[in-house]
């Protein structure tokens, strides 16, 4: 098998429910901003220190769940391809509000805005926090400009991970300070 078909060379690109769209199309736009992210979360695990395995082992299975949000607004909604998917459930939402708890019990109170920085580690936990952002307003667009306008039931659930996530990766860009022992980066005003 080869890596590259050129299928694609002619701006379009296949769903995992079989349909060939335009690369510029909003589920495209989607999909591409959760890879990106899921990339950068690889950048971000490679800046963990290895000691760090329960941490690095909760950033893979975000990674995978990632993977499923990729699967997820990359079919289309209704189709058979869907019926193949593991849904998509509150409970993770749920795991990275318990993630945020923890890390706000061990991390100084927050009086004032950070910038992004610290070390290089609390650096790429922000950049993924920003293309978190993307990956949300991206999928927000999908879903406003679909048919119905609405949200699927099926992905109820992928817009408040996403939007969570965001607030995960903030407090995990300050605990990777606290664990290289650097103070959060505090904006002059």
């Amino acid at each position: 098998m080869t890596i590259y078909t050129g299928s694609g060379d002619h701006g379009k690109t296949g769903l995992f429910s079989g349909e060939r769209i335009s690369k510029a199309d909003d589920r495209i736009q989607a999909s591409g901003a959760v890879d990106e992210l899921n990339s950068v979360l690889g950048a971000l695990i490679a800046e963990i220190p290895d000691a760090q395995t329960d941490l690095i082992a909760v950033l893979h299975d975000i990674q995978s769940d990632l993977f499923l949000i990729g699967a997820w607004v990359s079919t289309t909604p209704d189709s058979a391809a869907s019926s193949q998917l593991q849904l998509f459930d509150s409970q993770r939402v749920g795991s990275l509000e318990k993630g945020i708890d923890d890390m706000q019990m061990v991390l100084p109170r927050l009086d004032r805005f950070i910038l992004p920085g610290g070390h290089i580690s609390s650096a790429w936990a922000h950049i993924a926090r920003s293309v978190c952002r993307r990956c949300e307003r991206r999928t927000v667009r999908l879903y406003m400009h679909s048919e119905t306008g609405m949200i699927p039931p099926a992905h109820q659930h992928i817009l408040q991970y996403l939007n969570r996530l965001s607030d995960y990766l903030f407090m995990l860009a300050r605990l990777c300070n606290q664990i290289h022992k650097l103070k959060d980066v505090e904006w002059q005003e």
